[in-house]
């Protein structure tokens, strides 16, 4: 439980579990790791590799944005970095595994050939990486300018 839920208004019975709100941000987050994917896509097409390394990029791309969206959303008015103290060891866990997981798809030869994966450099894993950790970790500017403009409405914040 995050430590301003008990100065929130309590939902309404009417409301769903999403509002619209959240709804949008949900989208919008979707849209802008599409649009980082593709980014990975065209440059991979742009610089002549072949289709299992762009295949292999893509996916990398798409892993680690999911990665950092998980941490990113654990709220959605506090920072990465006050929501990492939380405790949620399950989510840890399942970070883990997916790194692992992934990591043995692309490294592990019978495997990457199963899903026509190619094995990366690490420039490249980290191209693939870094637009994954862009695509998703811009919504910590919009939390941050949330959280700027609500302390600016306490009274002696100005």
């Amino acid at each position: 439980m995050e430590k301003n839920t008990m100065l929130q208004k309590p939902r309404p019975f009417s409301t769903t579990f999403f509002n619209w709100k959240e709804l949008a941000t949900s989208v919008l987050q979707g849209l802008v790791i599409t649009s980082g994917t593709l980014l990975i896509y065209r440059y991979a097409v742009g610089n002549g590799f072949n289709e299992a390394v762009t295949r292999t990029m893509v996916f990398a791309c798409l892993i680690s944005a999911n990665i950092w969206l998980t941490l990113v959303n654990r709220s959605f008015y506090y920072s990465l970095f006050t929501t990492l103290g939380y405790k949620n060891n399950p989510v840890l866990a399942i970070i883990g595994i997916t790194v692992l997981l992934s990591t043995a798809l692309i490294y592990i030869a019978p495997l990457a050939n199963f899903f026509g994966f190619e094995p990366l450099s690490a420039a490249l894993l980290g191209v693939s990486a870094g637009a994954g950790f862009i695509a998703a970790v811009w919504f910590e500017l919009v939390k941050w300018r949330n959280r700027s403009h609500m302390a600016s409405l306490i009274p002696g914040n100005r």
